[in-house]
């Protein structure tokens, strides 16, 4: 079966800034700061010591929040692998059954054996492979013996298989900060051209470990000089004092359908997936590249056959590095000439950090509820604007505006880059 139309029918979304869609729409467009001081990582002996932290999240509350609204077998299995598995991986499988849910998939009669559960993400679960180290270095006997199974990003889609009974092609896709949509498209192709009924994409949360962000500290990447002492100011993005992203925990899931069959069996439908494309920039570095960029914008519109005029708004990858975030402004400058003065731009990645994996995801989901809310949250910490960038973005207050065309960028380590671009459901469109 061939879709052309590709529908989004079930959204979920776990972050600092709220577990719900409506308490995080509700905490972006109050402009609220996810980011702190980390708080269960071991930060003694690294730079950075701020991100935005979800480890804390009540995990047994939320198991015991789908007694009764889930089968009990299936409320049974969750127990049962929740018990075994990593951290990161109970939060994926947690964020996939409330975007289950949220689809009415088991109630719509599908066929599980056609449908497809990707995620997206790799070297997810960091920080427990960093603890196994640790203890074997003390005590191999003490280590957990599942490391073996546990450790592998694939183990998220097995979960996700084992509980929904998903029947269907399941995987992982890596692709840096990229991956979220990328995976976007393997889940469109998936429907297109693979016969799927239905593909869930799952952007999981990264476990970061102490060496990891430290690494990522000795590169520059991440902020911590100026602003260890005041975590909320520390995500700026176009602001003249960015010094670098700020690591976040989050995560969010996507249920894809075709649109003749969600309008078919009245599904809620939150927006259309017009076009996902990928490109890369022929380096390994982490140096953003216009040339990649706007080539990767201009084949995204191609694709979607949209004139650059009629993208209303680009939720922008805007990480918050010195070099990243204005060559994203130049390579948007350079596709939407004249236009881009007119295009409203905002950076979510102020308000939570960068969730790095999912983060195309959990910023798609966001931007999906901004339009359709017809509100798009403030871009804040922009005490001084870089004077190259001279375009809206939200700077500081909410803009009210109407979207029909949203563009999505992420841009990710090792050159690779990928950009979608999502449209308000118009049912007289049918």
């Amino acid at each position: 079966m061939k879709s052309d139309r590709i529908a989004i029918t079930g959204m979920s979304i776990n972050t600092p800034l709220g577990d719900t869609l409506e308490g995080f729409l509700e905490a972006l467009l109050a402009g609220r700061s996810a980011v702190s001081h980390w708080k269960k990582i071991d930060t003694s002996r690294i730079y950075s010591k701020i991100g935005a932290d979800l480890s804390d999240y009540d995990i047994a509350a939320k198991v015991a929040s789908f007694e009764g609204r889930i089968p009990s077998d299936m409320f049974k299995r969750m127990r049962k692998l929740i018990q075994y598995v990593p951290w990161s991986t109970r939060l994926t499988i947690l964020v996939t059954l409330d975007a289950f849910l949220d689809s009415r998939l088991a109630e719509a009669g599908f066929d599980m054996t056609l449908v497809a559960a990707i995620v997206a993400g790799h070297n997810i679960n960091f920080n427990y492979h960093y603890e196994q180290r640790l203890q074997f270095a003390e005590e191999p006997d003490f280590m957990d013996g599942m490391l073996s199974l546990h450790g592998l990003d694939t183990d998220h889609a097995g979960c996700i298989s084992e509980l929904l009974g998903v029947r269907g092609p399941i995987y992982t896709v890596g692709a840096a900060c990229a991956s979220g949509n990328s995976a976007l498209r393997s889940a469109v192709d998936e429907i297109r051209y693979h016969d799927a009924q239905a593909a869930i994409v799952a952007g999981a949360v990264v476990d970061f470990s102490p060496p990891d962000l430290h690494a990522m500290a000795l590169m520059n990447a991440i902020a911590f000089e100026s602003f260890n002492d005041r975590p909320q100011a520390a995500s700026r993005p176009w602001d003249i004092r960015r010094e670098g992203f700020v690591p976040a925990h989050g995560g969010g899931v996507m249920v894809l359908e075709p649109l003749t069959s969600a309008v078919k069996r009245g599904a809620k439908i939150y927006a259309e997936i017009v076009a996902v494309e990928a490109n890369s920039d022929g380096s390994h570095l982490p140096q953003p590249s216009e040339e990649g960029q706007t080539r990767l914008m201009r084949r995204v519109l191609e694709k979607a056959q949209l004139e650059p005029e009629q993208i209303d708004y680009i939720n922008a990858h805007a990480t918050s590095t010195p070099l990243g975030d204005i060559t994203e402004i130049r390579s948007i400058k350079h596709v939407f000439g004249d236009h881009a003065h007119k295009l409203k731009l905002n950076a979510t990645k102020s308000l939570l950090g960068h969730t790095c994996w999912s983060a195309p995801i959990v910023e798609s989901i966001g931007a999906i509820l901004q339009m359709n809310a017809g509100k798009l949250h403030p871009s804040i910490n922009i005490d001084e604007l870089d004077p190259e960038v001279d375009l809206e973005i939200c700077r500081g207050h909410v803009v009210e505006t109407p979207v029909n065309y949203v563009m999505k960028n992420s841009f990710g380590f090792g050159g690779i880059n990928c950009v979608s671009i999502l449209k308000k459901f118009d049912r007289s469109e049918l």
